[in-house]
């Protein structure tokens, strides 16, 4: 049975001690797809959610998440604090996104 990793997007767990292993960090490239481009172009001319950009990205950060709780429980990791987000443009019409924090022992 795979130990399970909390995660948490603040800096402290109140009434916790625990040491620092190190950043763990997990990614996720995800690339338009030709359909949702042209039903999200029509949209986007008469305004509201581009919801196929939304499910896209929500899906792609689930997976980077899961990428670094893996990494976090590969170190022998209790939990993930600080949690944070970033994405960026890697080529034209595809965007990475990073998922990262510091993964902790507890003591």
């Amino acid at each position: 049975m795979e130990k399970m990793v909390s995660v948490y997007s603040t800096e402290h767990i109140p009434g916790q001690k625990y040491e620092l292993i190190g950043i763990v960090k997990g990614s996720m490239i995800q690339s338009k797809h030709l359909g949702r481009d042209i039903g999200n172009l029509l949209k986007s001319l008469v305004g509201g959610e581009l919801r196929g950009y939304s499910e896209m990205l929500n899906e792609a950060r689930a997976i980077a998440t899961r990428r670094m709780l893996q990494e976090a429980a590969d170190l022998q990791a209790d939990a993930v604090v600080n949690l944070r987000y970033t994405t960026s443009a890697v080529i034209q019409g595809a965007a990475e996104i990073l998922a990262y924090g510091t993964a902790v022992k507890f003591v």
